[in-house]
């Protein structure tokens, strides 16, 4: 009787190729294995409606007469009552964009970006997918904080002139918008830090662009201040969410058009910069 001989072929294995939605869900599990991801964003969150009830509560009819309406959330139109519960936009906004930044620049801190790009070769894939996962997660949750807002400060203007309502005209628009804006931040962050590659650097670059910058084109000439200040992307995304607009802004169409152009215009350097140079 003999023996069976063994058979000494190499067990086939299964190979599995690189594809975006892949990538999308690699990109994902990153996200929330994070503590800081989810932290970050309760933050955002939390200033979001925190920032809102307080102006709310806080209203005074001849506060506002003496010192003017409030920045955050209005365009030089009198104050309402969803550019009060929108205070805390200004804030939310930093929170979200440091968090798109840690995102992508965080990687390079670490090196985990030479991992990342030797599992996905092509590399553009992870820039996508670094986008789509924090945009739409911000864009829901920061427009479940704005409602939240809005709702919660309901009560303290009962009465007051500037008193409205979900049903009123353009207020779920204007509480959308604030959405919108923040989840285009959170991508903007993401291109930010793909570019400058440094999570101090890019953090400096998110807070000059949209809080500094406007400041400092101020000391242009009247003329030219007033032509460019739509223009820049704060004061551009600030028209996405206003619920009234006034004379010197974009509407609110124009607002999000312009804004997201800046952000595909930093998601374009990002792109070419992380295909062209090494990690």
């Amino acid at each position: 009787m003999s023996a069976t001989p063994l058979s000494l072929a190499p067990t086939p294995t299964t190979s599995y190729k690189v594809t975006g939605p892949r990538v999308l869900r690699a990109e994902w599990a990153k996200f929330w294995s994070l503590r800081s991801s989810w932290i970050t964003l309760g933050v955002a969150v939390v200033l979001l409606i925190v920032f809102g009830a307080i102006a709310a509560a806080t209203y005074s009819p001849d506060a506002v007469a003496t010192s003017g309406p409030p920045g955050p959330g209005s365009t030089g139109a009198d104050s309402d009552a969803v550019s009060l519960a929108l205070t805390g936009v200004s804030f939310a906004q930093l929170a979200i964009g440091v968090l798109g930044v840690l995102l992508s620049a965080g990687e390079y801190s670490t090196g985990m970006i030479r991992s990342t790009l030797a599992a996905v070769p092509r590399r553009l894939p992870v820039l996508w997918s670094k986008s789509l996962v924090i945009g739409p997660i911000a864009l829901v949750l920061t427009t479940i904080g704005a409602l939240a807002a809005f709702q919660l400060g309901t009560p303290g203007l009962d009465g007051e002139k500037i008193a409205l309502s979900l049903g009123d005209d353009g207020v779920l628009r204007s509480l959308a918008g604030a959405g919108v804006y923040l989840g285009l931040v959170a991508v903007f962050g993401v291109a930010l830090g793909m570019l400058v590659r440094s999570s101090a650097g890019a953090i400096a670059a998110l807070v000059g662009t949209l809080l500094i910058l406007p400041g400092l084109a101020s000391l242009l000439p009247d003329s030219w201040y007033d032509t460019l200040s739509p223009y820049f992307p704060s004061n551009a995304g600030s028209a996405v969410y206003a619920l009234h607009r006034s004379a010197d802004a974009l509407s609110p169409g124009a607002g999000l058009a312009v804004f997201a152009g800046w952000v595909a215009l930093t998601l374009a350097g990002a792109a070419y910069r992380l295909v062209r140079t090494d990690a």
